[in-house]
């Protein structure tokens, strides 16, 4: 069955919690599975920053997970306006993919989580589509049509998911951001689906 791969890095559970919705909405799909994947957080000096293997959550993220995935929804605590540098630093290291065009034509679909309300939601979503672009994923954003979109009050853009988890990251998702994120994996898993008939 093929699978979808659901890539995060979180440090504080919102960005995880999304990841496991976004990947109920992916198994809501008949014909594919999701497949929860990490990345390790990096080091400021030279020094191994984390086990091999995690201790608790999702298996680290390997490049072959990447290779032989439909899709990729990706997601990434927002770090000024930016995704975070573990998963920056993991992109940076997957040039042996890019030269093959392993990622080519696959679809692919963001979500963050950010402190506040404008605190840089959409350039984040929009600069984890650029390494995805290079690799010449297909981007499946939000329309419209999911309804929680226009009633939000909380996190939610056509970007993709988002949430807004206050200034010590402890707001809970809500109603309207738990939907967008399932409706994520729902029409990433559909369009894999599509591309794959």
């Amino acid at each position: 069955m093929p699978e979808i791969l659901v890539l995060y890095y979180s440090r504080r559970g919102a960005v995880r919690e999304m990841a496991r919705l976004v990947a109920r909405g992916i198994e809501q799909v008949p014909g594919v599975s999701a497949r929860l994947r990490t990345v390790p957080p990096v080091a400021s000096v030279t020094a191994v920053a984390q086990p091999p293997v995690p201790e608790a959550g999702s298996p680290y993220c390997e490049l072959a997970d990447l290779e032989h995935c439909a899709g990729i929804a990706l997601g990434s605590p927002t770090r000024f306006g930016n995704m975070a540098a573990p998963m920056k630093h993991f992109w940076d290291g997957t040039g042996a993919l890019w030269l093959k065009g392993a990622l080519a034509g696959k679809p692919a679909a963001v979500f963050t989580s950010t402190s506040s309300l404008h605190g840089g939601q959409e350039t984040t979503l929009l600069s984890m589509m650029l390494p995805l672009m290079h690799h010449g994923m297909l981007i499946v954003g939000l329309p419209y049509t999911a309804p929680e979109l226009s009633t939000t009050e909380s996190g939610g853009t056509p970007y993709g998911a988002s949430h807004v988890a206050g200034g010590a990251s402890d707001r809970p998702l809500s109603a309207e951001e738990k939907a967008l994120c399932i409706a994520l994996g729902k029409r990433l898993a559909s369009v894999a689906v599509k591309l794959g008939s």
